[in-house]
């Protein structure tokens, strides 16, 4: 027998235990297992020899109830033990009541998986046992060694974020050891690491590593989900991404978050708490269904369905007290005991919804913001859902950074040569003080990307004017028809060279300007070498070479990379780039001195009628960097060198006056993207400067005074 297996005589004996905490707590005798349900009879603890066992080895009856909590303590069992639930209770739909004791529960604050969900015809069919099939729990050992590991705690107005996908990060990359790629371990290599500390990369955001189950129809295709918006265990790491198999998958998590920070690099989790797993009324009971169904999930009037503000056929009901328990505990374990940095908060508004309507001071925010440690960490919410009024961009409260969509749209039209009102330009590359001043909050509350995971990558965003998903099996009917992409005049790969050179001056134009936006730049793995997926803009089921990260270069690729690392670079060493505060200038002996300037091409600046006149393609920020008026932490005066970022986004060249008649101003070009392999060269502000065509220049003041 395997040393961390129970004997049958150690497990015969329950003693009554204690109703906290959740889940299964062990210590040197032997396991406290603990489980909510308040409308169940009975519950049944299930133990099994192995995860390939068809059938549990003992049923153990959990001999208390207290506070809505089943609870019983069995001596003998250690780490190790694998388990799951049948609980007993009233079937009566039309109350919301679902309890089925043939089926095998998952417990919901399981921390280790030791057996994924087979697809058999039991687990979908009513009353049929599914101790075979069902996805089961391991008791987890919890004694790693964090060697002194410290959260790097990067301010955030010094984060750049990097979302990736565990696998598909890896999972091609030649330096990566081949039995490491697609998994935890993978990313904490040190070549994966080095390519996140050469890109300037402060924190990574893992798209979902919560356990997750792939769809039934997609089970049966052939696919999977693979970006894992299907969570069913909050408390444990996907075993998918585990070198070792499922029994290592927590030990070696908590691996990869020790050398990623020991690069001083943060750990932000991508969390779905707003739907679970067990999908619509017609999806398998894996967990929560069975467990309680009336206390787990928003139910309809008629109690028979559920309330769907996700599209994914159930919504969690944050407003039970227990249930709100459950993710509070989760994301708590995940900081205390799996030590990551923050969350980004999967269609969080469906969070915010304590009846129907959206409620930014519900109780998940408030819990959240007395919480002393959930209240430390960087909290990011994409704030919208499906629901009624479910988009609610600028609306969170303070310590929230949001996914802010309208920098997206709003930069998209303008290098897609759309356009709008310049203001909403000027406006979100300012850190979009329209959504977020009007609560106190700063630039950093907003999250500007330009690409995401869901949507096109940025090079196929310049390549391609429609989605082609073909091959998610949809019929192309998946996916956002609503891109505000432009394909530069051919659909997909072309052999071109005019064109393919300006679908490369144009992704230049997109990092550039987010990186130089006033706020927290997000990248997406692979857009800055050029990363392609043919068109498809929802390859949430596609596990394969077209989402994987390709890591063979052409030189256009990586001249596209040393790009972006430059324009990293140049954001994390002037501070007039990554300022803490929204410009508002200052009063001096009763004269404004300003600390932004907006010019048009001729020199002179915006007049509120140019503000508001459509379609305003050619503009400069101008940035002093000696009136930023920030102190550091030790109270030093921040300062740094002026800029004047230009840019066009017409078909044609523009030139730019950038000085007055009466001053003399030496400009060195940091880059332009119209030349970006050009060696930095100066110029005299008297002179105009030629931009070219959909091009975007950066320039540094290096003299200036009187002529």
């Amino acid at each position: 027998m395997d040393e961390h297996q129970s004997s049958p005589e150690a497990a015969a004996t329950v003693w009554p235990g204690r109703p906290s905490p959740l889940g299964a707590t062990h210590d040197a005798e032997g396991v406290n297992f603990a489980i909510f349900s308040d409308h169940a009879t009975m519950v049944e603890l299930c133990l099994f020899d192995s995860a390939d066992s068809t059938e549990e080895s003992r049923r153990i009856v959990l001999p208390e109830k207290t506070d809505q909590v089943w609870h019983g303590y069995v001596p003998g069992v250690q780490p190790g033990q694998i388990y799951g639930y049948r609980v007993h209770g009233p079937h009566d739909p039309e109350q919301g009541h679902l309890f089925q004791p043939a089926k095998v529960l998952l417990d919901p604050y399981a921390k280790s998986i030791a057996r994924d969900v087979r697809w058999t015809s039991e687990i979908m069919g009513d009353d049929y046992d599914t101790s075979a099939c069902a996805p089961l729990a391991r008791v987890a050992d919890t004694s790693f060694d964090w060697q002194g590991d410290r959260p790097p705690l990067t301010p955030w107005h010094e984060t750049v974020v990097y979302e990736l996908h565990v696998k598909g990060f890896t999972m091609q990359h030649p330096g990566v050891p081949e039995r490491l790629r697609g998994t935890y371990a993978g990313l904490a290599s040190p070549t994966a690491i080095a390519h996140l500390k050469n890109l300037g990369i402060t924190a990574v955001e893992l798209l979902p590593v919560h356990y997750h189950v792939d769809e039934h129809h997609l089970a049966m295709s052939g696919r999977t989900n693979y970006w894992g918006y299907n969570t069913l265990g909050y408390f444990a790491p996907d075993p998918r991404f585990s070198s070792g198999g499922p029994d290592a998958a927590v030990s070696e998590f908590q691996e990869m978050v020790r050398t990623l920070h020991a690069a001083g690099i943060e750990v932000i989790l991508d969390v779905v708490y707003n739907h679970t797993a067990e999908g619509d009324h017609t999806g398998p009971m894996l967990s929560f269904r069975g467990i309680d169904n009336a206390a787990y999930y928003r139910l309809k009037d008629d109690r028979t369905r559920y309330l769907d503000f996700t599209g994914c056929g159930n919504s969690l009901n944050v407003a039970h007290p227990r249930t709100l328990q459950l993710i509070m505990d989760s994301l708590r374990h995940w900081v205390q005991e799996m030590h990551v940095d923050g969350f980004r908060f999967d269609l969080a508004s469906a969070l915010a919804r304590e009846l129907w309507e959206v409620d930014k001071l519900g109780a998940f925010f408030d819990i959240i913001h007395q919480d002393p440690v959930l209240s430390q960490v960087k909290l990011i919410a994409e704030p919208w859902d499906l629901g009624p009024n479910g988009y609610q961009v600028g609306n969170f409260p303070v310590l929230w950074t949001e996914w802010n969509g309208k920098y997206r749209d709003c930069v998209r039209r303008f290098w897609t040569g759309r356009g709008g009102a310049a203001g909403e330009f000027a406006t979100r590359l300012a850190g979009s003080s329209d959504l977020y001043a009007h609560n106190g909050r700063r630039p950093s509350a907003s999250l500007n990307f330009i690409t995401a995971h869901d949507g096109f990558t940025l090079r196929d965003l310049v390549s391609y004017d429609h989605k082609h998903n073909e091959a998610n099996g949809e019929g192309n009917r998946d996916g956002s028809d609503h891109n505000e992409s432009w394909n530069c005049g051919v659909e997909g790969p072309t052999d071109d060279h005019a064109i393919n050179a300006l679908r490369l001056k144009q992704q230049r134009n997109f990092l550039a300007t987010l990186v130089l936006s006033q706020g927290v730049p997000m990248l997406t793995s692979g857009d800055e070498f050029g990363h392609t997926q043919l068109g498809n803009n929802n390859a949430y089921c596609q596990d394969s070479p077209l989402v994987w990260l390709d890591w063979n270069h052409c030189p256009a690729q990586k001249a596209l990379l040393e790009f972006t690392r430059n324009v990293l670079t140049l954001r994390r060493t002037q501070p007039v780039f990554r300022r803490r505060r929204f410009f508002q200038g200052r009063a001096i002996h009763g004269e404004t001195i300003k600390d932004l300037y907006w010019l048009k091409p001729d020199g002179h600046e915006m007049t509120d009628e140019d503000w508001y006149a459509g379609h305003v393609q050619c503009l400069c920020m101008g940035l002093p960097g000696n009136q930023i008026e920030e102190t550091g932490e030790r109270g030093e005066r921040i300062t740094g060198d002026s800029f004047a970022i230009l840019f066009n986004a017409h078909d044609e060249a523009v030139s730019f006056r950038l000085a007055s008649r009466d001053h003399r101003v030496t400009w060195a070009v940091e880059f332009d993207t119209a030349d970006a392999g050009a060696e930095s060269r100066q110029f005299y502000g008297e002179e105009s400067y030629p931009l070219q065509g959909r091009s975007l220049a950066v320039l540094r003041v290096v003299a200036s005074g009187p002529v």
